[in-house]
């Protein structure tokens, strides 16, 4: 036990403690606030206080009052757009997950693909094995309900989040089937469907056609399987379609780089910020690649598609066929955060094997080939009916694409639902038994017309056409 000599000395005590209580817990203070500044930058700004101020007034002032989150979420999306580089996105909750979603190897569902015509959801295909397939759904099928809530009315994307859901969960469809006067009700257990990202078929003469659509995170494994597949057939010599492929992820990129170049080349160079990292990607090939490949490319192949397109031109001599590329020389990460929001961010840029920067250039082809116009003709709506007296890009669109399979508008396709126009519509609905026959532009109409231009495209694929012819060039020299 302490004894004081006196009350004096006794209160300097007093004093003395609380002066040093005060003093500790402002350097506590102070070191809280220093290691928040640490632990958060954007704290050492000065006008973090403008964006704390202005939080604090909108919660406590504004007349319809506010969600936290929201606002906040409003601000990152905002910081983001700051940097005026149309790669770099912020994407709130379910937006951030569906940009996810677009890589994965899988999605968990039914099985089928849709289509809306004339505001009804017609089953398009049915994905083989698939829950949908079991339970004995056929395309031409009209989707009706799902779960007992009528579909009608309701957005595209909002009924594929009514089919999608927990693997293992249950879903009732709805669905009224051609030539049946009842509809037909059934019970789905949703299941993982894979994602394809590679097509490919054995064309004459041993030339085969792989096609990449994006790469996402089986796309290796698919464009392994694929390959196997055309070898069994005899596969002489390589098409490789990345017409309009966006591009995906670099890893399964440079996995099939692997598989197409020499061992030892260069795939290409991601350089980061100040340079202060160059990574350089060399072959790892195993197995030697010994029959030419084409590559075909358009003004919408971008990003990874550009690194293997330039990979392959430049350290395999493959030869490029068709258009330059969008020139997306530019790398992100994305990070996505618990409540499923995505911040993808450029923080790289790449430059291919022979050290060329291609962003805001492309990729050169060897041999330029275009298509025809019609190709790059937007989709038409989905969901109206186009009438006369009607206007705008979509009529002016319908009329481009009439005027592409022959239909005569006398010369008219400026936006304008006219007579001619009206007549022109009536003449495809007469030749292709579409009804009603009225003249006006209804799903059923438009569906056909772009099925039709798909058709077309298939004797006047100018870029197919000329890479086949290549591929042919450069087998008949080996031989």
């Amino acid at each position: 036990m302490k004894i004081f000599a006196s009350q004096l000395a006794r209160q300097r005590f007093i004093v003395f403690c609380l002066l040093g209580a005060l003093a500790s817990g402002a350097a506590g203070f102070f070191i809280g606030v220093m290691w928040l500044k640490e632990r958060h930058p954007i704290m050492k700004e000065p006008t973090f206080n403008n964006l704390s101020a202005s939080y604090n007034e909108i919660m406590s002032s504004y007349l319809n009052g506010a969600e936290p989150k929201a606002l906040i979420d409003g601000a990152a999306e905002g910081m983001v757009q700051s940097l005026k580089d149309k790669y770099s996105r912020y994407m709130i909750g379910e937006s951030g997950e569906a940009y996810v979603q677009n890589y994965e190897s899988e999605v968990v569902g039914v099985g089928i693909q849709l289509r809306v015509e004339e505001a009804a959801f017609i089953v398009d295909s049915v994905i083989k094995d698939s829950p949908a397939e079991k339970a004995g759904l056929k395309p031409e099928d009209t989707l009706l309900a799902v779960d007992g809530t009528s579909v009608k009315g309701i957005a595209m994307d909002k009924l594929v989040e009514m089919l999608r859901g927990e693997k293992g969960t249950k879903v009732t469809v709805s669905v009224q089937r051609p030539n049946r006067s009842e509809p037909i009700q059934v019970s789905m257990t949703r299941a993982a469907i894979p994602v394809m990202t590679v097509a490919h078929e054995m064309k004459p003469d041993g030339i085969g056609y792989i096609a990449i659509s994006r790469f996402a995170q089986k796309t290796a494994e698919q464009f392994e399987d694929a390959v196997a597949d055309l070898n069994k057939q005899g596969m002489k010599g390589l098409l490789l379609d990345l017409r309009s492929n966006p591009g995906g992820l670099l890893v399964p990129t440079v996995a099939i780089a692997n598989r197409l170049i020499p061992k030892d080349r260069v795939i290409l160079q991601v350089v980061s910020k100040d340079e202060a990292d160059v990574h350089t990607y060399k072959s790892a090939q195993k197995e030697p690649w010994t029959i030419p490949i084409v590559v075909l490319t358009n003004r919408h192949s971008a990003s990874a598609a550009e690194v293997l397109t330039a990979a392959l031109k430049e350290s395999a001599g493959a030869i490029v066929v068709g258009e330059t590329t969008y020139g997306k020389g530019v790398v992100q990460r994305f990070s996505q955060f618990p409540d499923q929001s995505v911040l993808s961010l450029t923080e790289a840029q790449w430059r291919t094997p022979k050290g060329n920067w291609i962003n805001g250039k492309g990729v050169e082809p060897d041999r330029k080939v275009t298509l025809p116009a019609y190709t790059e003709l937007p989709a038409l709506p989905s969901g109206t009916v186009m009438k006369r007296g009607d206007y705008g890009d979509s009529v002016k669109t319908l009329q481009q694409m009439l005027a592409a399979l022959g239909y005569d508008l006398q010369s008219a396709t400026d936006g304008v639902f006219d007579e001619a126009t009206e007549s022109a519509v009536l003449r495809l609905q007469q030749a292709q038994s579409i009804a009603p026959a009225n003249g006006q532009a209804g799903d059923s109409t438009m569906n056909q017309v772009t099925e039709l231009l798909r058709d077309k495209l298939e004797n006047e694929d100018y870029q197919m056409q000329e890479g086949t012819k290549e591929l042919k060039s450069s087998l008949s020299s080996s031989q």
